[in-house]
């Protein structure tokens, strides 16, 4: 289906992702700060007169959300429908059936891209130049997806995110070169997977299959722009002698300490008559910044503190033997301090003790168990029995 856009000589393509609705930062609700960056997603499409907003994927944070969560999503859709096209994909961290359940129930301007039998029918936008084709790809998990995406001949693509990626942009190929005849057409992939390139931080997902996490971004050439989600850091991809530009958008918010020097933002891309004439990153705004201390308390809790006394903070306490009241002393100037670790002066932040959380790795969460208990890392054949078991249970979440 054809959808105008609201400018008249050119189309303007937002491109988000990774909204994590829902999430909560070391226990802290950011429910508001999450309200906050819709808001001004809202401002930023009316102000810019957006014809697209594209979300490529984790637009929640977990498979079930909360009722808060979802009225959170509902409110946003329904503001932004009112003045744009919205076009969503689930990410590793949606169910796609959840979140794709009423796709074909609601308004022209909410597109809900969840089906992978679909993913080479696009949403399609037009101007006085042509089109401007968007296709979406619901997060392709190996295992669930090679069925959908196997070859005329019944040939299964690769058991890896690389080979779903790439029967995916076969088809995508094949409808843009019966697209061709028509004129000219610009082309738009959603995608929300680990491309090969990508700086990682700590809140992502682990997404390995088979032992393996990403995908070459060569995958990709072709098209005018590939809209990736799943890296939180906003970043460009590059293709090797290839015109496609590749971007992570990365995600609104700071999920993680690793996140703190982010510049997080928005990508406003602009279509014109020969293609894709422009990206331009929006800032996003900062409700709390996060920030870390480390050193002796006293000098902690001195002067030169001040100006991160609002802030989200990691502290670490250097001084050589644990001080009274450290976390009491530090709760009471610092009422945002999340983390507060006494820890020894040449200690590296990867090295200390860590709480296990759902974004850490979980192959290498068992391995570091395992050295632990036995004093050595586990062999080939008992790392290829922690991958089949944890491949199991990735399998019955995602059939849940």
């Amino acid at each position: 289906m054809s959808v105008p856009p609201a400018s008249v000589f050119d189309v303007r393509i937002l491109h988000t992702s990774d909204w994590h609705l829902g999430r909560t930062l070391h226990g802290t609700d950011m429910h508001e700060h999450q309200q906050a960056f819709l808001d001004h997603l809202v401002g930023l499409v009316a102000q810019r007169k957006i014809d697209a907003v594209l979300v490529a994927g984790d637009v929640y944070d977990r498979a079930i959300p909360s009722v808060e969560t979802v009225r959170l999503l509902s409110d946003a859709l329904s503001r932004l429908s009112d003045i744009t096209t919205v076009i969503l994909t689930p990410g590793n961290h949606d169910s796609a059936v959840r979140i794709g359940f009423a796709a074909g129930l609601l308004r022209d301007n909410v597109r809900i891209l969840a089906s992978v039998d679909d993913l080479d029918k696009p949403v399609v936008l037009s101007d006085e130049y042509g089109e401007v084709v968007i296709y979406g790809f619901p997060y392709l998990d190996p295992d669930g997806a090679r069925a959908s995406l196997a070859a005329e001949d019944g040939e299964l693509p690769a058991r890896s995110h690389a080979g779903v990626l790439t029967a995916a942009m076969d088809r995508v190929r094949s409808d843009l070169a019966r697209r061709a005849g028509s004129g000219k057409v610009r082309s738009i992939v959603m995608a929300h997977a680990f491309v090969t390139g990508g700086a990682q931080s700590d809140s992502e997902r682990d997404i390995t299959i088979g032992g393996v996490d990403s995908a070459p971004s060569a995958i990709f050439d072709g098209v005018d722009y590939v809209a990736l989600g799943h890296l939180h850091g906003p970043q460009r991809i590059t293709i090797a002698d290839s015109s496609t530009r590749v971007r992570y958008s990365g995600s609104p918010l700071a999920y993680s300490f690793s996140e703190m020097l982010h510049k997080k933002s928005s990508v406003v891309l602009e279509f014109g008559a020969n293609g894709l004439e422009s990206e331009e990153l929006v800032l996003a705004p900062v409700p709390r910044p996060l920030a870390e201390l480390r050193g002796p308390i006293d000098e902690i809790l001195g002067p030169d503190s001040e100006g991160v006394k609002d802030a989200w903070l990691r502290i670490l306490v250097t001084d050589p033997t644990y001080p009274t009241d450290m976390v009491a002393r530090l709760r009471q100037r610092f009422p945002y301090a999340l983390v507060m670790q006494h820890v020894s002066e040449g200690s590296d932040v990867a090295s200390l003790a860590q709480t296990v959380t759902e974004e850490m790795n979980p192959m290498e969460v068992a391995a570091d168990f395992i050295d632990f208990v036995t004093n050595a890392a586990p062999t080939d054949s008992e790392s290829r029995v922690l991958l089949k078991a944890y491949e199991a249970v990735k399998a019955e979440q995602l059939s849940q």
